[in-house]
């Protein structure tokens, strides 16, 4: 089978690759490792930890902030089984969607592992056994990433585990404790704190989410203190042994010899993911990796090899799913003869606790770190209210004639009511 483009993974990166080369005339495969599509992000990462924070913030709601609305619901059960079954039906849904628009777009689908035979020939080695052999003009490496989890920790995904198995315990765990104050790690220890959880976050830097801004950090940290969350900064985690019913985490201050010991039921280890290269066998294919394992490309996304390209969490960069989706429509473009254009520097990242946290370019520290000039302005969410913030008003009040301050009021006014 002859294919101008074959992409290897089938997350947002891989499928809206595919999606958009199809799209503008290619013959195109996606190649996929396990029986469903949508990668990481849509299987065990972004849609079912989404599923499960919005389940759990309506039951936070229902115990904590109802009662001041006037509403009474009596005692309040948790059915964790339901919130899990829930979830697999919303990932069941989005993959489904996925699948029709492979289907609707006529891009080939093989299930099974990718690896270069050479660089335009891919063989597909089925769970049964079975072997394909693809010809392709031009690939896309898309396979992602995967969670880091050092030797010292003991996974063994059943009380050290990772996002994936945290995404399917269906008893609500007296305690748990977290490495690694990350996005990954607050997003989940917030679901099960908000259900009732003791969660403990250990982490090795100063402070939580420490690619976004330090005003940033400080509030997240202070509002999921609020929620019953437990801290330490400055500090590492050494060892981790399980038993059938226990996990004992071990814990070292940063800057010294003190430790101690943290008992839970389940240590979810969050430090970070790793790029997943594993069975490509790029070395027949004259793809070259980084000291990070990252597969090395240029400003075009184009690898060692000129007929291959590499894009998503494989590559340097953050490990988002809409930064990989640009970066696969970028390539499909540039293979069609179009010029695309990707500005890192405006990729978001969002923390989807509660409150959410988002950020959008370069941090405060990376400016001063690059000594560019910049102003720094802050206005609190409190102060807004309709139909503008109430220093607005304050200024309006103070020095403006009464005719012209009718004048804005009238035009404020009318403005609200023009339908959106």
């Amino acid at each position: 089978m002859q294919y101008d483009l074959t992409i290897i993974g089938s997350g947002p990166g891989g499928y809206v690759a595919a999606i958009r080369s199809a799209q503008l005339g290619m013959k195109t495969a996606l190649i996929e490792k396990y029986d469903t599509l949508g990668g990481t992000c849509l299987n065990v990462g972004c849609i079912p930890s989404k599923a499960l924070l919005d389940s759990s913030e309506h039951y936070h709601n229902a115990e904590v902030n109802f009662a001041a609305h006037g509403i009474n619901i009596g005692t309040l059960q948790i059915d964790l089984a339901k919130m899990i079954e829930r979830k697999n039906e919303v990932v069941s849904q989005t993959v489904g969607g996925i699948d029709f628009l492979m289907k609707k777009n006529k891009v080939d689908v093989f299930h099974g592992v990718g690896a270069f035979k050479d660089p335009h020939t891919i063989l597909v080695s089925q769970a049964e056994g079975k072997t394909q052999e693809i010809s392709t003009r031009k690939t896309i490496i898309a396979t992602g990433s995967k969670p880091i989890t050092p030797a010292a920790f003991n996974y063994d995904k059943k009380r050290v585990i990772t996002s994936t198995e945290a995404l399917n315990i269906t008893k609500v765990p007296k305690k748990m404790v977290i490495i690694g104050g990350g996005v990954i790690g607050l997003e989940l220890g917030s679901v099960y704190a908000r259900l009732g959880t003791e969660v403990t976050v250990v982490e090795f830097l100063d402070r939580i989410i420490a690619g976004m801004d330090v005003d940033c950090s400080k509030e997240l940290t202070r509002s999921l203190k609020k929620l019953g969350m437990i801290f330490h900064l400055k500090h590492m985690v050494t060892k981790v042994t399980s038993s059938k019913n226990q996990v004992k985490i071990e814990v070292q201050k940063r800057d010294s010899d003190e430790t101690f010991e943290i008992a839970a039921d389940y240590c979810l280890v969050a430090i970070g993911r790793r790029p997943y290269t594993d069975g490509l066998q790029l070395e027949n294919a004259a793809v070259k990796l980084d000291e990070k394992g990252r597969v090395i490309v240029d400003e075009h996304l184009q690898t060692t090899h000129p007929d291959i390209y590499a894009i998503g969490d494989v590559i340097r960069g953050a490990m988002l799913a809409h930064k990989a989706e640009e970066e696969g429509i970028l390539v499909a473009e540039q293979l069609a003869g179009q010029k695309p254009h990707i500005n890192y520097n405006l990729i978001p990242g969002v923390v989807y606790t509660w409150p959410e946290v988002a950020s959008v370019g370069q941090t405060e520290d990376e400016l001063k770190e690059k000594q560019i000039a910049y102003k720094v302005g802050k206005f609190p969410y409190k102060a807004l209210v309709a139909p503008g913030p109430v220093w607005i008003w304050m200024v309006w009040l103070k020095y403006w004639p009464t005719k012209q301050l009718m004048k804005c009021w009238e035009y404020i006014s009318s403005v609200r009511e023009q339908p959106i």
